[in-house]
């Protein structure tokens, strides 16, 4: 999706990076990459360093920086275009339990046309148009980082780091607080998840999996309403 975006904006002068976080590397991220066959840089980042950096707590997400590299929008729901989970016909045998999902997944707030425009008059109008945002207002929309959420990225490096080193029980209980502490971060929930061995169920190790979670918030709440 972000190729064809690019292939759009790019010759306007649209530079777009994009950037797998997955602590499984090329292994687990590659294929995906390959599958979309980008023109433009597309990274992995191992480390979930987008997440300490830049304040990325679910995907996907869009920070705009401009020439002089300065952050004219703080990390917000970016998705290219409408989705097609958003519209898809429901099969004929779909089970209560699909059914309690495509009611989640088509209740998601998103807003990708409004995204767009707003990313196509920014490359058309620079530092004039009004979506590029001055330094103090992005500073207010900036996720803060209390000590609760710089725990929670602490404890999930240390989680990252036991699983590696095969010390996968150990791990989990890493996860699980920082779950516990900073419950609004799907990247650590997700990467988690992912991380479980074959057969493992996250409701049953982590009394909670995305459909769980969504329904206890609200799909509605799942994405922030974009601030255009």
């Amino acid at each position: 999706m972000w190729q064809k975006l690019y292939g759009e904006l790019g010759p306007r002068g649209l530079d777009i990076v994009t950037v797998a976080m997955d602590s499984g590397g090329a292994e687990a991220a590659e294929p995906w990459i390959a599958a979309a066959h980008p023109r433009h840089p597309s990274l992995i980042d191992r480390s979930h360093l987008m997440g300490e950096l830049f304040g990325v707590v679910n995907v996907p997400s869009g920070i705009w920086i401009d020439e002089a590299g300065r952050i004219v929008r703080p990390p917000e729901t970016a998705y290219p275009r409408r989705p097609d989970f958003l519209d898809g016909v429901i099969p004929a045998d779909a089970t209560p339990e699909d059914l309690r999902g495509i009611d989640a997944v088509r209740k998601l707030r998103i807003h990708a046309e409004e995204y767009i425009a707003a990313l196509g008059d920014w490359v058309e109008k620079g530092a004039e148009s009004r979506y590029a945002l001055p330094a103090d207002e992005v500073v207010r929309r900036s996720r803060p980082r209390p000590v609760e959420a710089a725990t929670a990225a602490a404890h999930f490096e240390l989680g990252q780091h036991l699983h590696a080193a095969g010390c996968e029980e150990a791990a989990v209980e890493h996860f699980r607080r920082a779950y516990r502490l900073q419950p609004e971060n799907w990247t650590y929930k997700r990467q988690a998840w992912n991380l479980l061995a074959p057969g493992q169920n996250p409701l049953e190790v982590y009394g909670s999996d995305w459909l769980a979670d969504v329904e206890k918030i609200g799909a509605e709440n799942y994405y922030p309403k974009i601030e255009l």
